[in-house]
């Protein structure tokens, strides 16, 4: 091997050696870039949002309940389903915040979305008492799931957080105790 092709490959060495050191640090950016989105993006506080739409469901006593009756309390609304995994998780958090923060203006409103024809009323208040829900339970109907899901097809559970003057202000799909809670505690500072 000559002088000149040694040079020629210490020459090609030292390029090679830039791009890598190039490559790693868009790498590195990049990495990054996405940590901050998912462990940031997600986590974002929105302010308040359009306004909750009204509803007008049985509870299972066959009272209808409104939203707009709960107009300046802090609403926690919840859909789920007896046979969800995730709904039923969920149930013993939302029976502790209930409590926690009820005297702060706190209401929990459940709603079954349970079929009608296999799940009766008398199945769900036996399995409110087994679960010791201490919050209201109400039969859904297809205009809230369309007011609140659109044509989509609901997923359970999704919790809405609901501020006092009716403003959506978070949406949880799937069992996430700590973004309920935190949403609280912005909510009620």
């Amino acid at each position: 091997m000559s002088v000149a092709d040694g040079q020629r490959v210490g020459a090609n060495r030292g390029r090679f050696m830039t791009q890598c050191k190039s490559g790693l640090k868009i790498t590195w950016i990049t990495g990054i870039f996405l940590f901050t989105i998912f462990t940031f993006g997600c986590q974002k506080d929105v302010g308040a949002g359009p306004a909750a739409p009204d509803f007008s469901l049985p509870d299972l006593s066959g009272k209808m309940v409104t939203l707009k009756q709960y107009r300046g309390k802090i609403i926690i609304l919840d859909f789920w389903a007896t046979w969800c995994p995730p709904c039923r998780a969920a149930i013993p958090e939302l029976v502790k915040l209930q409590e926690k923060y009820r005297d702060r203006g706190l209401v929990v409103l459940g709603i079954s979305v349970d079929d009608k024809r296999s799940v009766d009323n008398a199945y769900l208040r036996s399995f409110g008492k087994q679960l010791k829900i201490n919050y209201s339970i109400l039969r859904y109907n297809l205009k809230v799931i369309e007011a609140y899901f659109g044509r989509e097809a609901p997923a359970l559970p999704t919790i809405y957080v609901i501020d006092r003057q009716g403003q959506l202000r978070d949406k949880f799909v799937g069992f996430n105790p700590d973004g309920v809670r935190n949403s609280l505690e912005r909510l009620f500072k």
